[in-house]
């Protein structure tokens, strides 16, 4: 285990490239990922990195139009044109081109990552030295960080103080590394895998995708299925169906992925009537009785059953993911390896353990890329339960909740949220306590012993939480059963505000009334 050097500094600009962030079905391994630090130079923009493959994009242009005329003609042979095969192949290379080229200058700015960032902290400083901050003659640190802030500041802020603070990321450098982040992923992603890349192997069954950077020309057209752009999560789930040979299915998230595969087991027989609708021949009618002989099977195992060659599912890992990562892996992707492109996240301060971001992760410092760490996702900050000031953080609950579903006979865990008793008013006669509310795969109903064990749990895992319950000061926790479609419909809820960010946050614990009730509206037992 990797300790964070004493050198790395207060402030920098954390987005994780990954050469690739593999798991199997019980959640992600800790992240291989390469964060590019604030205050390195600026990386080349596309236009300069799409230069020295101008051969390769001239002979691509030349090929699209016939290979899109190409495949138009009607055809019984399922095999691609050797036109459509040779695009593939040359876009491919120039692929393989530009990221070697994000590689080497990954490997070049990171060497000297600290270098760097004490250059962007001694402009920092010298910007405080005007007569008008209130950070001049000062040595307190407390004073420094109130005054400089780690995250962006706002306008009221600056004014506020008189001096202008740490200059927010560009969109343009943002959108940069994001296509460094992309690039790397699929060059990692064909390497290890060359096959799952071939033409038409590929769907995205989710209106997001889980590339951070949407690639440009030509490498969108290296075979994916679906119309670009597509947003009617149905259509892009019948398109997949249509193709039994796929090799990768890509979802936004793993708990949007999550949704479809308990949408194709309510619709099913909807779904296998549109596919035996959409054409008069006689492959998709014998596609949707393959769907429906797959389903009738159960849920382990069904996207092998659908896709026989299928081999890798890509999500982008985020917090709150790793109950819906962990469900697909035991259930309908059982089998299959998980693929992160990258986790991104920006502003960060140093801590004795894990370096805070902006966006409220906390991640473990494990290892380092040159003077840059590497690190794993923990929990996030502000999710924590705290009735009597015992402070039950998001990890500390989630092991424990994790426990207690383990004893319950037959129940899978795909998702769950927490709300302390006063913001829904129902500890009225009674100790303030935890109100849980779960939903479950392969259990319809909870004992009274079933619904102990999260409290025994949670005493076992929180030596402060039991002190409280001993002495009475705190209730049982209480646990309510809910239908999957509350998580949807709260996730729907928090996409639908403007500012909300990607990959959507899933809060695990509630503050607000009217959140809350969208899970207490659907309670089954």
């Amino acid at each position: 285990m990797f300790s964070p050097p004493h050198h790395l500094p207060d402030r920098f600009h954390l987005v994780f490239l990954c050469a690739g962030e593999w798991g199997g079905g019980n959640g992600f391994s800790p992240l291989p990922l390469v964060p590019v630090l604030g205050g390195l130079p600026p990386a080349r923009s596309c236009l300069e990195m799409l230069l020295p493959l101008l051969p390769c994009l001239v002979l691509c242009l030349l090929l699209l139009p016939l290979a899109v005329l190409w495949r138009r003609r009607p055809s019984q042979d399922a095999r691609l044109s050797w036109l459509v095969h040779l695009q593939h192949r040359v876009a491919w290379g120039a692929l393989c081109w530009a990221a070697a080229w994000q590689r080497k200058s990954l490997v070049r700015s990171t060497l000297h990552a600290g270098q760097s960032q004490q250059r962007a902290l001694r402009r920092c400083l010298q910007g405080a030295q005007s007569p008008r901050c209130p950070l001049r003659g000062s040595t307190d640190i407390g004073v420094f960080r109130n005054h400089l802030p780690l995250t962006k500041a706002s306008q009221l802020q600056e004014e506020e103080s008189g001096v202008q603070l740490l200059p927010p990321t560009s969109n343009q450098y943002r959108g940069e590394v994001s296509l460094q982040a992309t690039l790397l992923g699929l060059a990692a992603l064909k390497k290890t895998c060359p096959e799952v890349l071939a033409p038409e192997g590929t769907a995205r069954v989710t209106p997001s995708s889980p590339w951070p950077y949407p690639l440009p020309w030509p490498w969108h057209a290296l075979g994916q299925l679906g119309p670009a752009g597509a947003k009617d999560p149905r259509a892009l789930l019948l398109e997949a169906l249509r193709s039994p040979g796929l090799r990768v299915l890509e979802a936004g998230t793993a708990v949007e992925l999550l949704d479809v595969f308990l949408g194709l087991e309510a619709d099913g027989e909807e779904l296998a009537e549109a596919l035996a609708a959409g054409n008069p021949g006689a492959s998709l009618p014998r596609r949707a009785a393959e769907l429906r002989e797959a389903l009738e099977q159960g849920p382990r195992g069904l996207a092998l059953r659908l896709w026989p060659k299928l081999q890798v599912v890509v999500t982008l890992d985020a917090g709150g993911q790793a109950e819906a990562v962990a469900a697909l892996g035991a259930l309908w992707c059982q089998g299959l390896a998980f693929f992160s492109p990258a986790y991104a996240a920006s502003g960060g301060q140093q801590d004795s353990r894990v370096v805070r971001c902006r966006l409220g992760d906390v991640v473990q410092v494990v290892g380092a890329y040159n003077q840059c760490p590497v690190v794993r996702f923990i929990c996030r900050l502000g999710q924590t339960l705290s009735v009597r000031g015992e402070d039950t953080g998001e990890d500390v609950f989630s092991e424990a909740l994790g426990r207690a579903v383990g004893q319950w006979p037959g129940a899978r865990l795909l998702d769950h949220g927490c709300v302390e008793s006063s913001i829904l008013d129902s500890s009225e006669g009674s100790a303030p306590h935890y109100e849980v509310f779960v939903a479950l795969k392969g259990l319809r109903n909870l004992s009274e012993e079933n619904r102990d064990k999260l409290d025994h749990c949670l005493q076992e895992a929180s030596a402060r939480y039991k002190s409280l319950r001993f002495r009475g000061s705190v209730g049982p926790a209480r646990v309510h059963l809910v239908g999957w479609g509350a998580f949807r419909e709260l996730r729907a809820a928090l996409a639908a505000c403007p500012s909300a960010p990607f990959p959507p946050e899933m809060p695990r614990v509630l503050k607000h009334r009217y959140l809350a009730q969208y899970l207490q509206r659907r309670v089954l037992s």
